[in-house]
């Protein structure tokens, strides 16, 4: 599948979409969003990385950050937090960067606000930056890190093909709900008290025999 330019999707509504899909379609086709403690920390967190001109040698290895990316076969587009060039002596496998001579080895870096999650939300976002990379450079790329501002460490993730095999299945659902331009069903879960969009997305709706009930018994109660 090849996906032109007007059809590509957002990179970062990938992890949307893994928490929840109707999230995802909220912010995403029906372009609403609201914020709550968590979106915003991720917001300050990524105002310190988030900078397009930082550019930094450390030690062996360059830093880059807010790097555009994209990727006609997923139709996903979006921007880096951080990618380290890490040297290379693979010249049939690495990239050359102006300022600096040698051959180098891309290795992306998120910035989350929070700590690992029991799911691989964090790691398919991962790994959809990386297959960005490998389409833009003809490159592969085995490995990559998740920093979480809550615990200050960093958890190196490897790119595997099961990661890679997600990835690809749900850009194919995300292009096919866009263009469907319908909200999925409410699933519904503990993860809805953490959702910022829980008060646009009404979850309580999803066990209500009676959806106009439900709706007058509420607004009668906020009304009084």
């Amino acid at each position: 599948m090849y996906y032109d330019d007007d059809d590509m999707l957002m990179l970062s509504g990938i992890q949307h979409f893994r928490f929840c899909p109707r999230q995802w379609a909220l912010i995403h086709v029906e372009q609403q969003w609201d914020d709550n403690r968590l979106t915003v920390e991720g917001v300050l967190l990524h105002k310190h990385v988030d900078d397009a001109s930082y550019r930094q040698k450390c030690g062996e290895y360059i830093t880059l950050r807010s790097v555009s990316i994209a990727s006609h076969e997923l139709g996903l587009y979006g921007i880096s937090d951080a990618i380290e060039l890490h040297p290379s002596d693979d010249e049939k496998n690495s990239i050359t960067h102006p300022k600096y001579s040698g051959c180098w080895l891309p290795y992306p870096v998120e910035y989350k606000h929070g700590k690992p999650k029991r799911n691989e939300v964090d790691e398919v976002q991962l790994a959809a930056q990386a297959m960005c990379l490998e389409e833009q450079y003809g490159i592969h790329i085995q490995w990559g890190a998740i920093f979480y501002h809550e615990i200050r460490h960093r958890v190196e993730v490897e790119i595997n093909d099961s990661l890679r095999e997600i990835v690809r299945n749900v850009a194919v659902e995300m292009h096919t709900i866009y263009e469907k331009g319908k909200l999925p069903a409410i699933q519904g879960g503990k993860y809805c008290d953490r959702c910022s969009l829980n008060n646009l997305c009404l979850p309580e709706m999803a066990n209500q025999p009676n959806v106009s009930l439900y709706l007058k018994r509420n607004l009668y109660e906020e009304t009084t």
